[in-house]
């Protein structure tokens, strides 16, 4: 008779672990995600004081900087959230915590523009911490474990960008550059101590997967080629074309390889299930719009209308930090509860959820296209624009987190986060194209900034991405349709 034998984990009963401190456990996921968005956006109100502290010619080499950022935070939605699915939550959350660490240290050490532009690369794929709450919390919240990640994903999200933009502004008014990162760098060996000390140490969700070497490497390189060509496209014009075609090309090449492979980075079968592509796209549609308003309204309220000609004249005239608070309410609508909308996602209607999210940030960007040169119109216009992309947030990722098993919840947030990480810069490309279509000059400095009437523009070019939220989600919807028909055939 031939002997069966059964796998180690069938034939004696686990060994019980100690249920982890709840309200802990979304304490670290929260202190996560806040400061990596916020590390994010500190870097903005800071581009100048780095100009001219590190001498750099021409304002292309300064953003540079944040084109590194991007680019590492790219490979790093990429890994370390399937990282965590191979080879354990913890240990995933300790690398991406030393990462932001070193990537602090650097600049602190090394003060230099060299040593800033690695330290801005290892910031960014820190950054990718801000996804891991969503697999460590499912995997140890049980039931309520998507809700919940979701929620402190999108809640913590909307006060890390506020808290980075006031951050920014302080450190302008207060600090050296030195300074900060010598701060940043004890917050983030802190972050790292508490990650190693909260989040459960279990055996990897996924103990047979694997990450193909050839599928990562071949994936954060067209990728890459496309926020590359997102974020210096203007300084390079036409050169850009290059890069975009080789991400595209090798994006549509890594799909059709990925799909045959034992090994696959992501799950390409996943992205059949009903609604997940569509949301992969309106996560990107969102960011786009979140940093494009973001971009509109930071730049308007920090122009001086006394530094420039009458006929010219605009703004604010507000600081850095001024600007930062401006942008409370934004955040403040993150806080919103969404139970009667979760309960809709789990009941399968995730498109009535996308629609509202998407025409209530049509209506705020609309708001502010006719109505952007008073403070308090701002105010009303980030708490529209807040409420909008928190719904739309939250739809995205619950959708897809709910198209996968429990133990390939860290692959599912990484591709919801490469299309975040994607539309965010894609946003930022298309207002900072918008912003240089005409320049006025400022007297008596040989600055240029866009002329006032190109925001009005710009706000409602963004709300067209909004609304193309709806055009998405209907046409998923009604493909899904023809599908089970066809089916039933």
């Amino acid at each position: 008779m031939t002997e069966i034998h059964q796998p180690a984990a069938m034939g004696r009963k686990a060994p019980s672990r100690r249920a982890p401190n709840k309200g802990v456990l979304i304490g670290v996921g929260a202190l996560l995600v806040v400061l990596t968005n916020a590390v994010i956006f500190v870097l903005p109100p800071l581009l100048p004081i780095i100009q001219a502290q590190y001498g750099l010619a021409t304002v292309a080499e300064t953003t540079w900087l944040y084109s590194a950022l991007t680019l590492g935070g790219g490979a790093g939605f990429i890994l370390l959230p399937r990282l965590a699915d191979l080879y354990g939550d913890r240990n995933a959350s300790v690398a991406a915590s030393a990462f932001l660490a070193v990537g602090a240290l650097i600049p602190a050490v090394g003060d230099s523009y060299p040593t800033l532009l690695v330290g801005c690369t290892l910031l960014g794929f820190g950054g990718a911490a801000q996804l891991l709450p969503l697999s460590f919390l499912r995997r140890n919240l049980a039931e309520s474990g998507i809700t919940v990640g979701v929620a402190v994903l999108v809640i913590a999200t909307g006060v890390g960008i506020v808290v980075g933009m006031i951050g920014g502004g302080f450190i302008v008014e207060n600090l050296s550059l030195r300074s900060f990162f010598i701060i940043l760098t004890a917050v983030c060996a802190a972050t790292t101590v508490a990650s190693y000390a909260t989040i459960p140490h279990a055996p990897p969700a996924e103990r047979a997967g694997r990450i193909g070497v050839l599928g990562a490497v071949w994936m954060i390189a067209w990728v890459a080629a496309i926020l590359l060509t997102l974020t210096q496209g203007l300084v390079w014009g036409s050169a850009a074309l290059i890069p975009l075609v080789v991400g595209i090309v090798g994006g549509i090449a890594w799909v059709r390889v990925e799909r045959r492979s034992s090994s696959a980075v992501f799950d390409v079968a996943m992205m059949k299930a009903p609604l997940v592509t569509a949301s992969c796209l309106c996560i990107a549609l969102f960011a786009a719009v979140n940093s494009a308003f973001l971009l509109l309204a930071s730049t308007y309220a920090q122009i001086i209308p006394a530094a420039l000609r009458p006929a010219d004249a605009y703004g604010l005239g507000l600081s850095a930090l001024e600007t930062g608070w401006l942008m409370v309410p934004f955040a403040a609508a993150f806080l919103v509860r969404g139970a009667v909308l979760d309960r809709a996602l789990f009941n399968g209607r995730g498109v009535p959820v996308f629609v509202i999210g998407a025409l209530i940030s049509a209506a705020g960007l609309a708001w502010l296209a006719v109505a952007h040169d008073q403070k308090w119109q701002y105010l009303v216009g980030a708490a529209v624009m807040g409420l909008g992309c928190r719904i739309g947030y939250a739809a995205g990722f619950t959708m897809v987190q709910m198209a996968v098993p429990e133990e390939k919840a860290g692959m599912a947030a990484g591709i919801a986060g490469t299309s975040m990480a994607v539309g965010f810069a894609f946003g930022t490309a298309l207002v900072s194209g918008d912003l240089s279509a005409s320049l006025v000059p400022v007297p008596g400095t040989g600055l240029e900034v866009a002329a006032k009437g190109l925001y009005g523009i710009g706000y409602w070019l963004s709300g067209v991405l909004a609304l193309l939220v709806v055009v998405t989600v209907l046409i998923s919807r009604a493909r899904s349709g023809r599908r089970v028909a066809g089916a039933s055939v």
